[in-house]
């Protein structure tokens, strides 16, 4: 039981560091120069890694103490990963440059990743006989 919830916690993993090297492979082949960004990717990915991981164990102990609000928990925990990836994102979003369109994107593509592979982490949680 133990290793069958925490097996999740390796497949995020698994799938951050796929998307991670998709990602940068994508800036290679497109030459995009990260050189100026406000954030480097593997900040980006570690930040929302370790989010995305720290919500789904809090999921886990809801899910102990009390099954019925495992959503409510996750809109809280989505809700506090939007807050933090604002204050996160202000320092770009006060930039007015022209290249800083590339690293708005990048954001943007990485928090929806994390979001996404978090939200079907959850539903797979929600799915399991209780």
């Amino acid at each position: 039981m133990l290793l069958k919830n925490y097996k999740s916690i390796l497949h995020l993993f698994l799938f951050a560091l796929a998307a991670f090297i998709l990602h940068k492979a994508a800036f290679l082949v497109f030459g995009v120069n990260t050189q100026n960004f406000y954030y480097s990717i593997e900040f980006l990915y570690l930040i929302f890694f370790g989010i995305s991981a720290l919500l789904y164990l809090i999921l886990l102990i809801v899910k102990k103490k009390n099954f019925e609000i495992i959503g409510m928990a996750f809109l809280f925990g989505t809700f506090t990963q939007m807050l933090i990836g604002y204050l996160i994102l202000r320092p770009i979003l006060e930039n007015h440059n022209a290249e800083v369109m590339v690293e708005k994107i990048n954001f943007f593509v990485t928090f929806i990743l994390f979001l996404l592979f978090e939200t079907l982490l959850t539903v797979r949680l929600l799915n399991e006989k209780h």
